[in-house]
């Protein structure tokens, strides 16, 4: 098993989110991964989605494989942390359901803040796993 891994930085524009799933689906197909196309695409819209939202800086899509587990997360320059899912979103709410889709579709997930040394910009890492079967 091969590990890989890609970052693609995107502009602070709600169009980049599109072209992430995009992109995404062609990396895990050609991975030979199908079977996390669909939820590595909600997952990584919904982290792209905050990170677009509540900052204006740039923001970057980080997948990799390692071992039988797929980390995909957002970047953003807001070093707040993310709120936690504490309860269930009202169905009528149009925010707030993110982090309740990650927690619920992937193996694990957390953030951590990036200070902005050793030449990284200072912001976040939200980041999700899904596992992935063996061949």
């Amino acid at each position: 098993m091969q590990n890989w891994q890609y970052t693609l930085y995107i502009p602070n524009d709600p169009r980049a989110v599109g072209i992430c799933r995009r992109a995404l689906r062609d990396i895990l197909t050609s991975h030979h991964l199908p079977a996390l196309v669909d939820p590595a695409q909600l997952l990584a819209s919904e982290l792209l989605g905050n990170a677009i939202q509540h900052t204006d800086g740039p923001a970057a899509l980080k997948l990799s494989q390692s071992g039988y587990s797929v980390r995909l997360g957002a970047w953003d320059t807001d070093p707040t942390p993310p709120t936690p899912p504490m309860h269930r979103p009202v169905v009528s709410d149009d925010t707030g359901r993110g982090l309740h889709l990650v927690h619920a579709y992937a193996d694990d997930w957390g953030w951590f803040r990036i200070s902005g040394r050793q030449g990284d910009r200072a912001g976040k890492f939200v980041w999700c796993e899904l596992g992935t079967e063996p061949d």
